[in-house]
């Protein structure tokens, strides 16, 4: 009998060169359904409704881009945000999460360095396609 390892999905960077292709990999930025709708410039974070908020570092803008994306994908906050022409709607992320079971996964942010967490939402996505029942969001809306 033959046993086949699934490999541990991994988020990967998505490069704006030419050439660059994302092989296998689910692209998951904002030009996707996927993108976070919170955006970091340096060490601010830039809410969906534009309000800003300075943080100390750059590693703290991410931290908290990525907590607030789980936060919304778990109910917090409106069904859709728009920011500029770009709708991002929570149902059509957690309806697609199944897409994402066991692959790796593209976004332009910048991989950490080793031993450093990963504060990306990608990294969120990766956790909650592994168990997508689990993140309806609808016991946080009760």
């Amino acid at each position: 009998m033959s046993t086949h390892l699934q490999a541990t999905p991994t988020r990967i960077r998505r490069m704006r060169t030419t050439g660059w292709r994302a092989g296998t990999a689910r692209i998951v930025d904002r030009s996707s359904r996927y993108g976070n709708p919170w955006r970091i410039e340096g060490t601010v974070l830039i809410a969906p409704d534009g309000t800003t908020q300075h943080l100390e570092s750059a590693t703290a803008a991410r931290k908290e881009a990525s907590a607030r994306y789980r936060a919304w994908l778990s109910g917090n906050g409106p069904d859709t945000c728009t920011v500029g022409r770009k709708t991002f709607d929570r149902r059509r992320v957690l309806a697609g999460l199944p897409r994402l079971h066991n692959r790796d996964l593209a976004c332009t942010c910048s991989l950490p360095t080793n031993g450093e967490p990963d504060y990306c939402h990608a990294t969120v996505l990766i956790e909650l396609a592994a168990h997508p029942a689990n993140h309806t969001g609808e016991e946080a809306r009760g």
